[in-house]
């Protein structure tokens, strides 16, 4: 499909309106998200953003559109107040287990990454850490800094927003609705209790330290996202990505932070996701009431089943989760998997070719602002409509490149021998209660791209995405 032959409308947080997207660059799309705080196990709720800007990005992709998608990793700087409140997550996450902050942001990186496998979301094409990105955000304090926008206080070097007239337009707030509230330490030296730090230099027992011309100390948290974006970007880009409780406090600063540095707003789209809340309210790392991904297969359920209830949701209204709804995604995906083995079967050897009304009908939904539950349900009046086996699969095939369930690998996939031969070596291990052996095997086991999860049963092998089961024999 010839990306001329198309509108695209997506929604503007900045315009509070949708509208019509046109790429700064003709066929080229520049898309920055924002990425996790590896401090602690990313949840479902986490990942509900990364569905959904992963649909955007593949969409984008299926449309004939060339994305250069980059996703930030915060490692420092972000405080338990996603303001200048509090101490740095990281450190917080480091005491919390007895690890270093190092060691505490590989661990959750991993597991991040290994949610993102499970649920089929294509890594971006630049993964960046802040810390990686020190000598790019002390030059972008600098330009800020020159400029005019930036004063010091006893915590460090803080942008004055009062430089920057339209800093509330972003939020819909009033400036009294955007203070810190209660703080650790009140700096009695910020001009508005809504200044926020570019660089902390009051914290010299901060474990993460590094030289700049304000002294020993780290980033603030909104400062990596600008030093980054525009980094791998430009400082002109397409399309921004976030939760909508980064509008208030987060893209309002990198907002403010662009402006003093560069003079302009460096993003045209800026786009924001609901939440996945549980009936009770939102998911949160603060109540310790969450699933991760891997909690739900352990509970049985194919990781992907999570990603079509995902679908099933306005990227901007958000999901009301719970089990039950996640029983009859899982029973729905199955259903439409049944349905790809039949097709296969059908057609044997003949080949079908993608149709272009359901094609276009697909596209239309898509480019109103991502309608994917109005998507779904196309989708099944299309698993119901006349056409012919073999178009019907070649159709549904083409449009996963879009839905990423993964509908081209068989249910009948094998695993490969040498896998099976370390689930048995691990099982017998695990009997003369060797666990340290059995560990190393899980740890091979995984880096060959399986995780072994025991069951009552059995166990069974996961390769990232799919749930494949091996049951012990009977002796």
């Amino acid at each position: 499909m010839k990306k001329t032959e198309m509108e695209i409308y997506f929604y503007n947080t900045l315009t509070r309106k949708k509208e019509r997207f046109t790429p700064l660059v003709a066929g080229k799309v520049g898309v920055y998200s924002c990425g996790p705080t590896v401090y602690w196990n990313q949840h479902i709720g986490n990942m509900y953003a990364f569905v959904v800007w992963d649909v955007m990005v593949r969409f984008l992709r299926w449309t004939g559109y060339e994305v250069n998608h980059v996703m930030n990793i915060t490692d420092v700087g972000h405080m338990t107040s996603d303001k200048d409140t509090g101490e740095d997550k990281m450190e917080k996450g480091a005491r919390r287990e007895g690890l270093s902050v190092w060691e505490i942001a590989k661990k959750y990186e991993k597991q991040f990454l290994s949610s993102l496998d499970f649920l089929n979301i294509k890594k971006p094409n630049v993964l960046s850490r802040a810390t990686d990105h020190i000598d790019e955000q002390i030059d972008l304090a600098k330009k800020i800094e020159k400029n005019g926008f930036t004063y010091k206080t006893k915590t460090g070097l803080v942008f004055d927003t009062a430089k920057f007239k339209d800093y509330a337009k972003f939020s819909g707030k009033k400036l009294e609705e955007m203070e810190d509230g209660s703080r650790v330490e009140v700096d009695e030296e910020k001009k508005n209790p809504w200044d926020f730090l570019l660089w902390v230099t009051n914290q010299p027992e901060h474990v993460m330290i590094w030289d700049s011309p304000w002294g020993k100390g780290f980033p603030g948290w909104h400062l990596e996202c600008t030093a980054m974006s525009v980094k791998y970007l430009g400082e002109k880009f397409d399309i921004h990505t976030g939760g909508m409780e980064h509008i208030s406090v987060h893209h309002s600063n990198e907002i403010a932070q662009s402006y003093g540095a560069f003079g302009a707003q460096t993003v045209n789209f800026w786009m924001h996701n609901g939440w996945l809340n549980l009936k009770k309210g939102k998911m949160s790392k603060s109540s310790g009431g969450f699933y991760t991904v891997l909690d739900l297969v352990k509970k049985g359920y194919d990781p992907l089943a999570l990603r079509y209830l995902v679908l099933g949701s306005h990227y901007r209204k958000g999901l009301t989760f719970s089990l039950e709804s996640l029983d009859v995604a899982q029973k729905t995906l199955d259903k439409l998997r049944r349905a790809v083995e039949s097709w296969k079967k059908r057609s044997g050897e003949k080949k079908g070719k993608t149709s272009r009304e359901w094609k276009d009908k697909f596209v239309k939904v898509l480019s109103d602002d991502m309608s994917s539950p109005e998507l779904l349900s196309l989708v099944w009046g299309m698993v119901k409509s006349d056409l012919s086996s073999q178009d019907r699969l070649a159709t549904l095939l083409d449009l996963d490149e879009v839905l990423g369930l993964d509908l081209k690998t068989s249910e009948e996939e094998k695993i490969p021998q040498e896998i099976i031969d370390l689930g048995r070596e691990r099982d017998v291990v695990k009997k003369e209660k060797d666990y340290k052996k059995a560990d190393e095997i899980r740890e091979k086991i995984s880096e060959l791209g399986y995780t072994v999860m025991d069951k009552e049963n059995g166990y069974e092998f996961l390769k990232k995405k799919r749930v494949i089961v091996k049951k012990r024999k009977k002796c």
